[in-house]
C-alpha cells in the first residue's frame, strides 16, 4: 500500500478551498497540484494551501503526471466533462455533488470509469460523517424498530442575486440540485432504494426551483418526506423513526455533531459525533482506503446507488417542470 495519495484539485471556489483544507488534516494526503481556467487564480490557490503545481486549464491537470486522484469542485454542469476528462487521463475521480446534470452524464461517467478500471466515487460527504454511521448502527441494532419514516429538511435563506450560482440555471441552480440531494441520499441510505417519488416545487424568477418538497417510497415500505428551500431558515434536521422510537441527526444534519435518541419508555439520550476536520476529511479519506486497496468503487456508496439516485433527482425534476442545458444536450 502506498504511503501517500497525490491530489489534484479541480476548481478554485468555494468548495474547493474547503477540500484543500480537509486534506491537511488527511493522513498520507498530499495536494500535488490545482488546475483552473485561470492560471493566476491556480496559481494563487497553489501558493495558499501549498500545491506543489499549478495549472492554468483543466486539461492541463488531468494530464499532468504525479497526480493519483482528482478531486472535482467545478461548477455542476461541467462536472461531467471534466470526469470524463480526469479517467480518460488515467486518473481516479471524487467528483462534488451533485455527481452530473442528469442520469445521461452520469452513466456515461460511470461507464468510462468502469471500462478503464477507475477509482469513481461522489463526493456525498454527509455518507461518510460519524453521525451518519452511528445511526446506521442504532437502526441496526433494532433500539428503535423497524425504520418506517425519516423526515428530513434543508433549507436556508440564500440572499443573493439571480447571478449567483444557487439561483443561475446557467449554473445548475435551484434548491434541489444545492440542497435537496442531502435528505434524499441520506434517507435511501438509512431507509433502502427508491420505488417512488412525489414532488411539488415553487419556481423562482430565474426559473430553477427556489423551495421542493417530495416524498419517497423505499424498497420494503418505508417512507420519507423530505424538503430543501433557498427562501426559508428550517431547523435542518433529519428524524428516522421506528415503532420502538427515534434517532435524530441534529442541526445541521448534513454536519450533525451530535444525535439524540428518543426510546418509547420515555428516555433519551444525545450522543456526540464529532468529525475530523470541517467534515470533509472523511470522504477524502474513504475515497484514499479505496484507491489504495485497488477498489473501484467506495463500497459505503456504491456508483450503482450514485445512478439511482441521480434518476430520482431526474424524475423529481420532470415532476415539478424543471430543466437544465444539458438536458437539451
Amino acid at each position: 500500500m502506498a504511503e501517500t495519495v497525490r491530489w489534484g484539485i479541480l476548481g478554485t471556489g468555494k468548495i474547493s478551498r474547503a477540500f484543500a483544507n480537509a486534506l491537511k488534516d488527511v493522513p498520507g494526503a498530499v495536494l500535488a497540484a490545482v488546475g483552473s481556467r485561470s492560471a493566476d487564480k491556480a496559481a494563487a490557490f497553489a501558493e495558499e494551501f501549498g500545491a506543489l503545481a499549478s495549472y492554468g486549464s483543466c486539461e492541463l491537470l488531468a494530464q499532468a503526471e504525479g497526480i493519483d486522484l482528482i478531486y472535482i469542485g467545478t461548477p455542476h454542469p461541467e462536472h461531467a466533462s471534466n470526469a470524463l476528462m480526469a479517467l480518460r487521463a488515467g486518473k481516479g475521480v471524487l467528483c462534488e455533488k451533485p455527481f452530473t446534470m442528469n442520469l445521461r452524464e452520469a452513466e456515461q461517467v460511470v461507464t468510462l470509469a468502469r471500462s478503464k478500471r477507475l477509482f469513481l466515487m461522489e463526493a456525498m460527504w454527509t455518507r461518510y460523517l460519524p453521525a451518519y454511521l452511528e445511526v446506521k448502527r442504532i437502526i441496526a441494532s433494532g433500539e428503535i424498530g423497524t425504520p418506517r419514516q425519516i423526515v428530513a429538511d434543508f433549507g436556508f435563506a440564500a440572499n443573493f442575486g439571480p447571478e449567483h450560482r444557487v439561483f443561475n440555471p446557467e449554473l445548475g441552480g435551484g434548491a434541489l440540485l444545492d440542497l435537496g440531494i442531502y435528505p434524499l441520499s441520506v434517507a435511501a441510505g438509512l431507509l433502502g432504494p427508491v420505488l417512488e417519488v412525489r414532488a411539488q416545487a415553487q419556481m423562482g424568477p430565474t426559473g430553477v426551483d427556489v423551495q421542493t418538497g417530495f416524498t419517497l417510497k423505499h424498497e420494503g415500505g418505508a417512507m420519507s418526506v423530505c424538503s430543501c428551500s433557498l427562501l426559508a431558515r428550517t431547523p435542518a434536521e433529519l428524524t428516522v423513526s421506528g415503532e420502538r422510537g427515534q434517532v435524530r441527526m441534529n442541526t445541521m444534519f448534513h454536519r450533525a455533531t451530535s444525535i439524540t435518541v428518543k426510546l418509547e419508555d420515555g428516555s433519551e439520550r444525545t450522543i456526540d459525533t464529532p468529525y475530523l476536520g470541517n467534515g470533509y476529511v472523511h470522504e477524502a479519506i474513504e475515497a484514499q482506503r479505496c484507491w489504495q486497496q485497488g477498489l473501484l468503487e467506495s463500497p459505503s456508496m456504491t456508483l450503482g446507488e450514485t445512478l439511482a439516485l441521480t434518476g430520482v433527482m431526474d424524475e423529481i425534476r420532470r415532476q415539478i417542470g424543471l430543466r437544465y442545458a444539458a438536458d437539451r444536450t
